[in-house]
């Protein structure tokens, strides 16, 4: 695969950076703490700008997820009233165009809240890429697909689908390690008085000050402008992937990821993608609000 989304992808764009002494493509200058938990829907509601930042900007940072845990431990009572949970996600699936199936808390709540974060971590014990990459199919097993996934049968379907040691990380889900790892979390989460989710913390390696802290979900212009002020300057975004390259390398997107991406109106990303369906590169899947695509292999 020639692109990846943390890097130039032009001649002009290498020029660009070349004003700047190629410190961005030697060290990252800027890391952002991403502060998540993987049953909050409006976490999952900032995955199309995050892909967009590291496509456009991805050669300047390097991306931190950090489980809160302010929905699984502060707020246990919420898992008392599916009603109420389930019109939380309808609404913020209408609201963001990111899709949750709010019938998950009628048919099959999440009995083990906490049991999902700790395998997160568990994941993230065989990389850091691991983990993101598990962190997201979780997403997508509890938001599109309505599984619990705080079940261990979930959890290894999961870890399976991404391609972990799944022996590792069954050992790995009950150690002490993950839980370790875990409470490395909450407590940086304390320190760092993060008391809304999703909320990014942008730091600059070179600078003695705190980081810039950004909570709730806000338009992806909010982001980038944060990152320049991070950065003290105004670089050009990276020349943006042609379609097929995006599909190929996330290998299952929303609509949503798509149009925001690609600063494309819903109508022209469904044309987009009916070509590539066309040309079986992708299949539709549809779901409670909008639709995925996920990637054919040839």
């Amino acid at each position: 695969m020639s692109w990846k989304p943390t890097g130039p992808t032009s001649s002009a764009d290498t020029r660009n950076s070349a004003q700047y002494g190629f410190f961005d493509l030697l060290k990252k200058p800027v890391e952002i703490y991403v502060f998540v938990d993987p049953l909050c829907p409006e976490c999952w509601s900032l995955e199309p700008s995050l892909k967009k930042l590291s496509i456009e900007y991805g050669r300047f940072f390097t991306i931190r997820p950090i489980l809160s845990g302010h929905l699984t431990v502060l707020n246990k009572d919420k898992f008392d009233k599916p009603k109420k949970l389930k019109e939380i996600w309808e609404r913020t699936a209408s609201r963001t165009g990111m899709s949750c199936d709010g019938d998950l808390w009628l048919e099959n709540p999440v009995n083990l809240p906490w049991l999902a974060s700790i395998a997160i971590k568990a994941a993230e014990l065989q990389g850091k890429k691991a983990g993101r990459n598990f962190l997201r199919k979780v997403q997508e097993k509890l938001f599109l697909n309505k599984r619990d996934i705080s079940d261990e049968t979930a959890l290894i379907e999961c870890a399976r689908e991404v391609n972990l040691d799944v022996q590792e990380f069954t050992q790995d889900l009950y150690s002490n390690s993950a839980k370790k790892a875990l409470q490395c979390d909450l407590k940086l989460t304390q320190e760092m008085e993060v008391e809304y989710i999703p909320t990014m913390v942008f730091f600059n390696e070179s600078e003695e000050e705190g980081g810039l802290k950004v909570s709730g979900l806000y338009p992806y212009d909010i982001y980038v402008k944060v990152l320049k002020q991070m950065l003290q300057m105004d670089p050009p975004p990276a020349k943006k992937p042609e379609l097929e390259e995006f599909i190929s390398y996330y290998g299952f997107v929303g609509n949503k990821e798509i149009s925001v991406v690609y600063d494309w109106s819903k109508e022209k990303t469904e044309k987009e993608m009916k070509k590539l369906q066309l040309k079986q590169m992708v299949e539709k899947v549809p779901v409670k609000y909008g639709t995925f695509y996920r990637h054919v292999k040839g």
